[in-house]
């Protein structure tokens, strides 16, 4: 059999491989294969070639060809950021929706100049991107100057992104033209007070990111296989949902994995509430929660429980199920606590998210504002991922979520405005990154998608 496409999606616990055909006229998927990722088997192709073997499987075959493969990955820690701006509420927050919205992990958020200890965290931290911000457009220039001229004298090899005042470009250049860092340039995130410019960033973190793929075991390789683009898991989620809002209106995408949670959302929100906003926020918005997964970070997530409530709830002791817990649930109790990691993870992650009332008090009495991401607008709640789409539970685990406006403090729809949707064949990820070449093709199998109708 020949594939027009192949794409592969290599998560922190998980490899996929999903084929794809007739992507000019009438998209078809063909399957999928999955299989354990190998990082720590010390080369992430041999899960690759594992789930490549399961694909071939799955289609009742010994073996393929294909035309085109890209790739989306999340292993390894995926895209390890560093961020640097000037005013933590403002240049600061606009790099991060950047970062973010690229699929990043951020590991290092600094504000004003840099001190030597956090020189020295991030050099310890070694991020695979740098990114520096810091001023408006014609506004402050000398904080983003003595951050840039600090990181260069550092000698590292780490790409660096400058996203600050436009002003300071050629200067940045000349602190680093003698650096081994490569160096680039890009529009301000935050070229003015109350206005956001986070999309030219997001473009260079990706352009980045496939030149420098190379940190997982064996992710060279797989730079070699791959025809097209790599992109950062959650920066291919999140294309598919900007992609989805195009079409659909204002979304909400949960993905909880094994070792993080993200929460991507794509709304200006409310009309109403705007004027109310004490900053802005990004069209197109992502956080990740480093702490919430149902495998890598599963004590994390107990820990938000009480434990003997919830051995009470499953009817099952909690230490004989913790003692064999997979990767993927293998038994029906591995399958109910995972449900409710799940639940756990999605909650805490949303009302993180999320933004909220918030009440000021001055000397004209009290002011009644928002802070943070509106959601009032949104119509659509969509679960992509492993846990969200294949456990049985989901369900349930959905609607408890669309609960979470109760008592008003969030900034989240009325439970009757939103519609409950699944990326039910478990592949937003591959179809981002399609959509970078296919665009079309990829919106069509979206929806068949979220129809469940055949792909």
């Amino acid at each position: 059999m020949h594939l027009d496409l192949l794409v592969a999606e290599i998560g922190s616990t998980t490899t996929l491989v999903n084929g794809f055909t007739n992507l000019e006229s009438e998209p078809r998927f063909v399957g999928q294969g999955q299989a354990p990722t190998t990082v720590l088997e010390g080369d992430v192709c041999l899960g690759l070639e594992a789930a490549r073997r399961d694909l071939a499987r799955n289609l009742g075959l010994s073996d393929f060809s294909y035309d085109q493969f890209l790739a989306t990955s999340s292993a390894a820690g995926g895209l390890r950021m560093s961020v640097h701006g000037l005013v933590y509420a403002m240049t600061v927050q606009a790099a991060k929706a950047a970062a973010l919205g690229a699929g990043a992990v951020i590991c290092q958020t600094t504000a004003g100049k840099l001190r030597d200890y956090e020189l020295e965290e991030l050099q310890e931290i070694a991020p695979q991107i740098i990114l520096l911000a810091g001023g408006t457009d014609y506004g402050e220039r000398e904080t983003a100057l003595y951050n840039a001229q600090a990181i260069a004298s550092l000698g590292l090899s780490t790409p660096v992104i400058y996203a600050g005042n436009c002003q300071n470009q050629k200067l940045v250049a000349k602190y680093f033209a003698s650096s081994p860092a490569e160096l680039y340039l890009t529009e301000n995130v935050y070229p003015k007070l109350d206005a956001l410019n986070v999309e030219p960033t997001r473009r260079v973190i990706q352009s980045v990111f496939e030149r420098h793929i190379v940190q997982a075991p064996g992710m060279e390789d797989i730079r070699q296989l791959v025809t097209g683009e790599i992109m950062p898991t959650p920066g291919a989620v999140m294309q598919a949902t900007k992609l989805l809002y195009e079409d659909l209106g204002d979304l909400v995408v949960l993905d909880v994995g094994g070792a993080t949670t993200d929460v991507h959302s794509v709304t200006p929100g409310s009309e109403e509430l705007a004027p109310l906003a004490i900053y802005p926020e990004p069209l197109a918005k992502r956080t990740v929660e480093g702490d919430l997964g149902v495998y890598v970070n599963r004590h994390n997530l107990l820990s938000l429980l009480n434990l003997e409530e919830l051995a009470r709830e499953l009817g099952y002791p909690l230490e004989p199920i913790l003692e064999d817990y997979q990767p993927l649930p293998a038994t029906p109790q591995q399958l109910a606590l995972t449900a409710k990691l799940a639940e756990t993870a999605a909650r805490q992650a949303l009302e993180r998210h999320v933004g909220r009332w918030r009440h000021l008090y001055s000397a004209q009495g009290r002011q009644t504002l928002t802070e943070g991401k509106d959601l009032t607008a949104v119509r659509t709640l969509l679960a992509t991922g492993g846990a969200l789409t294949r456990l049985p539970q989901r369900q349930k685990i959905m609607e408890d979520l669309c609960q979470l406006n109760l008592g008003g403090q969030y900034l989240f729809p009325q439970p009757h405005q939103i519609q409950i949707a699944y990326d039910h064949h478990y592949i937003m990820a591959s179809l981002g990154v399609m959509s970078l070449s296919h665009p079309q093709a990829a919106l069509k199998l979206l929806h068949r998608s979220l129809n469940n109708e055949p792909l």
